[in-house]
């Protein structure tokens, strides 16, 4: 490895929450095990059934994790942004992927072997405490989806989605701008794209959002937010 790339791995990884707190020696070693990916949209980063040697983590782009059902439709699992990572509970089970991941925009990431990471877990406690919480966090989620999808109507589903990062905040009104297009947002929600559309345009004709293709704007937050409770 040319010590120039080493020091590029070092300045991604030491920005990545996951290892902040790491000193240089340990991100060094980390470094030593990690390797930068770039992937085009579209590009497939592995398939479901490959055996997994590492996990992946997000520099910038954006990425897919999906399986295809017996059918030949496809199931999107999640859709993954900035900072994120994926692949660590594969990792840690000695599985095959259960899933391919693909990337929806061109992106940069980073591949961090076991080995490296398995070395630092032994010598570095916190770090191992940060993937659990990471883990605990994306099971809670997987549960709150499954939930979404045998309680949520579909409309509240979509609701949820474009509220999801409101539920903090008490802004009175919101643009957001969606991250991907539509088919791959509706088979994330468990919905046909032809259901997504139909409740988004039924929404608009309420004038509870506006859609100018991925923009769209919520007027009354509050005024969606309690339709269809």
């Amino acid at each position: 490895m040319h010590a120039n790339h080493a020091i590029n791995i070092e300045a991604l990884l030491s920005h990545v929450p996951l290892f902040n707190g790491l000193e240089e020696d340990e991100i060094a070693r980390v470094a030593c095990g990690t390797r930068e990916i770039n992937a085009a949209r579209g590009d497939i980063l592995f398939h479901k059934g490959d055996n997994s040697n590492g996990f992946h983590l997000i520099v910038y782009g954006q990425v897919k994790l999906a399986f295809t059902s017996a059918q030949g439709g496809e199931k999107v699992v999640d859709i993954l942004g900035q900072g994120q990572s994926f692949g660590e509970a594969v990792m840690f089970m000695e599985k095959p992927y259960m899933v391919y991941a693909q990337a929806l925009s061109d992106s940069l990431l980073l591949h961090i072997s076991k080995s490296a990471i398995l070395g630092e877990l032994e010598r570095d406690p916190k770090l191992g405490r940060k993937m659990i919480a990471g883990l605990s966090m994306r099971l809670h989620h997987l549960i709150t989806d499954v939930e979404s999808y045998s309680l949520r109507s579909g409309r509240q589903r979509i609701i949820g989605y474009l509220l999801r990062d409101n539920m903090e905040n008490d802004e009175k009104s919101l643009t957001i701008t969606l991250p991907t297009n539509k088919g791959v947002i509706a088979s994330r929600l468990n919905l046909t794209q032809e259901h997504f559309s139909r409740i988004l345009h039924e929404l608009s004709e309420k004038g509870l959002i506006a859609v100018d293709g991925r923009k769209i704007s919520i007027p009354d937050v509050e005024k969606l937010r309690v339709y269809d409770l």
